[in-house]
C-alpha cells in the first residue's frame, strides 16, 4: 500500500480555512451564505466537465480520478535504503556472482529495479541495459505527463468558465436596471462563479498539477540511480567504490547523516571489541 503525502490534504485545507476566514472576519458567519451559490457552482463544474469531455478522450477522462489520487500518495523509494541495496547486491555478486542475485530479489518490489538486475544476470551489455531502462523512463514520462495533462487543463478551463459565469450574471442584471436595488446583491452572485473557477483552478488543480510534476521529477531521478546501480553491479564494481558513486546522488545533509551513522557504528563495533 502506498505512502499518504499528508501536505496535499493539509494545504487545500489550509487554503479553505484561510479563506474562509477572511470572508468571515469582515462579514460575520451571516455573511458566509452570501458565498454560497448553487447555480455559480452548477455553470463552472458543468461547464468545466464539458470543456473536459470534449478536450478529451474516453480513457484519458476516467483516468482523471486515479491522476488525482496519486497526488495524495508519496513517493515509495527511500535515496539511502536504494544505495545499502545496490551496496549488498555488488557483495553478493562479487562473493558469489551474478545469479546469485536472483535469490536477492525475492526482497524486492519495485519492477524496474527487478528487470535491471533480470538484464545483469542474464548478460546484456552494459549499454543494452542502460538503452533498455532510459527507454522505460522515457515512457514513464510521457504517461505522467499525458496524465497530468488532464488536471493541468481543469486549471486553465476552471477560471474561464467562471469568468462566463460572471458575464451570464452581467447580462441578466443589465437587463433589470429599472430596479437599482437589486443591482448590489446581482452583481455579487455574478463574481462569485470568478471567485469559484479561480479558487478551483489555484487551490487544487494547478497546485496538484505541481506536486505531480515534482512526483514524476524525484521518479526519474531515482530510476536513474538504479540504472548506476545495476550498470555498478554487473561489472563487478568494488561494493564501497559503489556506494560512494551513488552517495554522489545524496544532498549535503544526507551525506552527513549518513557518515555520522557509520561513524557510531564503527565506534559501537570498537566498544565491542574492547
Amino acid at each position: 500500500m502506498k505512502k499518504r503525502d499528508i501536505l496535499t490534504p493539509i494545504g487545500i485545507t489550509l487554503g479553505i480555512v484561510m479563506i474562509s476566514f477572511g470572508i468571515i472576519s469582515n462579514t460575520g458567519v451571516d455573511g458566509f451564505v452570501a458565498f454560497v451559490q448553487v447555480s455559480s457552482v452548477v455553470i463552472v463544474l458543468g461547464g468545466l466537465t464539458a470543456a473536459l469531455l470534449i478536450n478529451f478522450n474516453v480513457d484519458q477522462v476516467k483516468s482523471m480520478g486515479s491522476v488525482v489520487k496519486e497526488s495524495f500518495n508519496k513517493n515509495e523509494h527511500d535515496l539511502e535504503d536504494l544505495i545499502s541495496l545496490f551496496e549488498r547486491l555488488s557483495e553478493r555478486a562479487r562473493r558469489e556472482g551474478l545469479l546469485a542475485l536472483e535469490n536477492e530479489l525475492e526482497e524486492v518490489e519495485d519492477p524496474f529495479i527487478k528487470k535491471g538486475v533480470l538484464l545483469a544476470i542474464d548478460g546484456i551489455e552494459p549499454e543494452v541495459i542502460q538503452d533498455i531502462m532510459s527507454a522505460e523512463i522515457t515512457a514513464m514520462e510521457d504517461r505522467h505527463t499525458r496524465g497530468r495533462m488532464i488536471i493541468e487543463k481543469a486549471g486553465e478551463f476552471a477560471p474561464s468558465w467562471g469568468m462566463i459565469g460572471t458575464l451570464i450574471g452581467l447580462i441578466l442584471m443589465l437587463n433589470d436596471l429599472n430596479d437599482p436595488a437589486t443591482l448590489g446583491p446581482q452583481m455579487a452572485v455574478a463574481l462569485l462563479t470568478t471567485f469559484y473557477g479561480s479558487v478551483m483552478a489555484n487551490l487544487v488543480f494547478l497546485p496538484m498539477s505541481g506536486k505531480l510534476e515534482t512526483k514524476t521529477d524525484e521518479e526519474v531521478f531515482m530510476k536513474q540511480i538504479v540504472i548506476e546501480g545495476v550498470i555498478g553491479v554487473q561489472s563487478g564494481q568494488n561494493p564501497r567504490i559503489l556506494k560512494e558513486k551513488l552517495s554522489a546522488f545524496l544532498s549535503d545533509d544526507m551525506r552527513k547523516r549518513r557518515s555520522e551513522d557509520s561513524d557510531e557504528v564503527e565506534e559501537g563495533v570498537a566498544d565491542e571489541a574492547s
